[in-house]
C-alpha cells in the first residue's frame, strides 16, 4: 500500500495530518475521541470511507472515556461524532453500524462494550481494505495499456483504509504494467488534486502531470484524455453523486467530448435512503478557505463568499459506478 492514513496502536489511533502535505509527512496520535472530530473538520482525515474508519475508533476512544457507563451515554457520544461533517455518508453509516452491534448485544459492562467497539471498528477498517481492492480490480479491467486518465481531488489510500478508490483503479493498473499516465486537477480551494494525489501517485511511482482546474477540458478536446475516475462522498438511490466541488463540471465536459466518466467507490458510499442529489445535504466551508487560502489574501476584505465543498452529478452524466462488487451501469446514454 503507498501511504496509511489512519491506523490503530493499542488504544490510540494514529493519523497521518494531511493539512501538512505535501511539504510534512508528520503523524498525530489521537486518544480523546473530541480529537477525532477536530481533526475530520479540520481535515487532518478525509476522504469518505476514511473519516467513517476514524468516526468508529472515535467511538470506541469516547466510551473508554466515560465516567459513568452506560448504552445512551454511548450513543450520545455517536451522536456527536456523526455531527462532524453532513455530506459524505460513510461518517454516520459506520457510526450507526457499531451501534447496531451496540444494541444487539446489550454490553453490561464498560470492558464488554470497548471489546465491541473495538472489534466493529477494525471490522469496518478491514473491509474497507478489501473493498479498495476489489474496486481497483474490477476498474482495471476497463483500462488499456499507455491509457491517460483524469481525476479530481484525492481518492486514494490517503482517502480510505486500503488503496483507494479511484486511484485504486490506477494502481492496479500500474500493478498490471499498463504504463497509465494520470493528469490531476488541482482541486480548488484547498488543492486535494495537487497536494495530495499528485504527491501520492509520484510517491508510487506513477507518472502524473498537475493541472489548474480549468484546464480539464482542453485535455479532453485535444484527445489527450481516455477516461474520467472520481470517487464519491455520497450516491443516491437513483445515481446522482456528491464528489467534491468542481466534479460536476468535468462530467459535464466528458460528456461532451465524449469520453467516460466512472465514479469509483464502495458499497457503504451508496444512500438507498436518499431519493436523489437533491436531498444530499452540502456542506459549506468558511470564507477564508478562499479568500485566505493557506494563509494568503487574495480577495478584498469583507467580499461575499460561497464556498460549497460538494456538488452534485446527475446519474446521467456517469457512464458506470466502479465498486466492490463490479461495475454497475450509470445513467448516461452515448
Amino acid at each position: 500500500m503507498p501511504v496509511e492514513a489512519i491506523r490503530r496502536d493499542g488504544d490510540s489511533i494514529i493519523l497521518l495530518d494531511q493539512t501538512r502535505l505535501p511539504g510534512e509527512v508528520a503523524h498525530k496520535t489521537v486518544t480523546d475521541y473530541r480529537d477525532i472530530i477536530t481533526a475530520i473538520k479540520r481535515l487532518e482525515v478525509r476522504g469518505a470511507p476514511a473519516i467513517g474508519i476514524a468516526a468508529a475508533y472515535g467511538l470506541a476512544l469516547g466510551t473508554a472515556a466515560l465516567s459513568d457507563y452506560s448504552i445512551a451515554g454511548i450513543e450520545r457520544l455517536a451522536a456527536e461524532i456523526e455531527a462532524a461533517r453532513p455530506t459524505a455518508v460513510n461518517l454516520s453509516w459506520s457510526v450507526r453500524r457499531v451501534m447496531a452491534r451496540v444494541h444487539l448485544e446489550k454490553p453490561k459492562d464498560i470492558e464488554a462494550a470497548l471489546t465491541i467497539l473495538w472489534d466493529e471498528a477494525a471490522k469496518i477498517h478491514n473491509e474497507d481494505r478489501q473493498m479498495c481492492r476489489q474496486i481497483g480490480e474490477h476498474g482495471a479491467k476497463l483500462i488499456h495499456q499507455d491509457d491517460t486518465i483524469l481525476t479530481h481531488c484525492n481518492t486514494g489510500a490517503l482517502a480510505t483504509g486500503g488503496i483507494g478508490t479511484a486511484l485504486g483503479v490506477i494502481y492496479v493498473a500500474h500493478e498490471q504494467g499498463k504504463n497509465v499516465k494520470v493528469f490531476a486537477d488541482e482541486t480548488r480551494p484547498l488543492l486535494q488534486g495537487a497536494r495530495l494525489t499528485a504527491w501520492e501517485l509520484k510517491e508510487a511511482g506513477i507518472e502524473v502531470t498537475l493541472i489548474a482546474d480549468s484546464v480539464a477540458a482542453m485535455l479532453m478536446r485535444q484527445g489527450r484524455v481516455q477516461h474520467v475516475i472520481v470517487g464519491a462522498d455520497r450516491i443516491a438511490a437513483n445515481g446522482d453523486t456528491a464528489n467534491k466541488i468542481g466534479t460536476y463540471s468535468v462530467a459535464l465536459h466528458a460528456k461532451a467530448h465524449g469520453i467516460p466518466f466512472y465514479v469509483a467507490a464502495p458499497s457503504s458510499t451508496f444512500d438507498m435512503n436518499i431519493k436523489n442529489g437533491d436531498e444530499i445535504a452540502i456542506e459549506e466551508r468558511a470564507a477564508d478557505e478562499i479568500t485566505e487560502g493557506f494563509g494568503n489574501r487574495t480577495a478584498p476584505n469583507g467580499i461575499n463568499v460561497y464556498a460549497p465543498a460538494f456538488d452534485v452529478t446527475p446519474n446521467e452524466l456517469v457512464t458506470a459506478f466502479i465498486t466492490d462488487t463490479g461495475v454497475r451501469p450509470g445513467g448516461r446514454k452515448e
